[in-house]
């Protein structure tokens, strides 16, 4: 599916592109997907876990936490940012799935902001929070990360991501900061 997407977009792309590249029968696509819809679903899945692993693995606790979250952030978009036409597709034609797109999608922002909550929350040699970040903030800092990366996809600027590493990082040590 990602190569198919990559090559031809996912409006363009057929289920007899997808077994054609992944060398399988359409029996076999169908004991896996319902449909292409479902493939793609699974792709996203795939690509943000792709994703959030860069991220994860450039978090370094020893470091101080504004290191870690620039780190973590260029890692974060420098992932999104390898295959542009892909990051087109997942970002743009998750939406126009319908409910069940948006509820990846929505799991995906989930996911995320877990990470920041256990990142933030739990940082070793911080000095004592008044409270946590909360979960509400934690995601709406991922949103407003996505909408700056859906913006530079939309202009695209998607061989610019990492110009939002600035943006997103100030983002994320603003709201840190404010609930200190």
């Amino acid at each position: 599916m990602a190569r198919c997407v990559a090559d031809k977009g996912y409006a363009e792309t057929t289920i007899a592109d997808i077994v054609r590249q992944a060398s399988v029968s359409r029996r076999t696509f169908y004991e896996h997907f319902g449909d292409k819809a479902e493939c793609l679903m699974a792709l996203y899945l795939a690509a943000t876990d792709e994703a959030t692993a860069a991220l994860r693995a450039a978090i370094n606790p020893s470091s101080d936490w504004e290191a870690q979250v620039e780190q973590a952030m260029a890692a974060y978009l420098a992932a999104l940012a390898r295959n542009p036409v892909l990051l087109r597709t997942l970002f743009i034609e998750i939406l126009g799935l319908g409910a069940s797109g948006l509820a990846v999608r929505s799991r995906v922002h989930q996911q995320l902001a877990a990470l920041m909550l256990e990142v933030v929350n739990q940082r070793p040699g911080a000095r004592m929070r008044k409270s946590p970040l909360q979960p509400t903030m934690a995601l709406a800092v991922v949103g407003g990360i996505h909408e700056l990366v859906l913006q530079a996809i939309e202009q695209e600027r998607v061989h610019e991501l990492h110009t939002l590493v600035a943006p997103a990082s100030a983002l994320l040590r603003a709201v840190i900061s404010s609930e200190l």
